[in-house]
């Protein structure tokens, strides 16, 4: 996997978490860049050990799989990537920003960043990779280089999420969870052909 795959791929799996950051700095009076760095550090830590989780099951049970891989990481990158999309149109919300959604903007209940409120939002938002991370155990990538990039990657895209979502407000949630599930379904549409010799790179 070239560099240039990796980082759309790693921006597809921060989708989710910077729709959440855009829900986050919706709620805040005021963003900080402490406050950024805290949401963008939950994301990219989340985001970059799932993966890693997922790369070390999958090496597990590689040998006995590995005829099979190429439709195992469409079919992985093609639910996640179709969940996206039917979540961008949906109403579908996270703990204590289920407020996200609505047109009016409000205040009054301004998102915590306690461990107790960011943690479980870190977790829903970062399940999603460990599914990746058993697809790119298949594809031989350096693994330790390709999750430090996706959780960087996450942890700059969370923070500007949170800025955004405190500037201009909630059109964004939707178009990056639509734009991060259609990306993982072309990845995985790229690994099947390049496997059956359709594409060549």
């Amino acid at each position: 996997m070239s560099l240039i795959e990796l980082f759309i791929l790693a921006v597809g799996l921060s989708m989710d978490a910077f729709a959440v950051a855009i829900c986050i700095g919706l709620t805040m009076r005021t963003t900080t860049l402490k406050k950024m760095l805290i949401v963008g550090l939950y994301f990219g830590i989340f985001q970059a050990a799932m993966p890693l989780i997922g790369y070390m099951v999958g090496t597990l049970f590689a040998d006995s799989i590995i005829a099979y891989d190429h439709w195992i990481a469409l079919g992985l990158l093609g639910f996640l990537g179709t969940r996206m999309i039917i979540g961008s149109f949906g109403k579908e919300g996270y703990p204590d920003v289920e407020r996200c959604g609505e047109s009016s903007r409000s205040h009054n209940n301004e998102a915590s960043l306690k461990p107790t409120k960011m943690l479980p939002l870190a977790l829903a938002t970062s399940i999603d990779a460990l599914a990746v991370g058993v697809s790119l155990s298949f594809l031989q990538v350096s693994i330790i280089p390709a999750v430090s990039f996706i959780g960087v990657t996450t942890l700059i895209l969370s923070m500007l999420g949170v800025k955004i979502g405190n500037v201009f407000g909630i059109k964004f949630k939707s178009k990056a969870e639509l734009v991060g599930g259609v990306i993982l379904i072309l990845i995985g549409v790229k690994i099947l052909m390049e496997h059956l010799g359709v594409l060549k790179f």
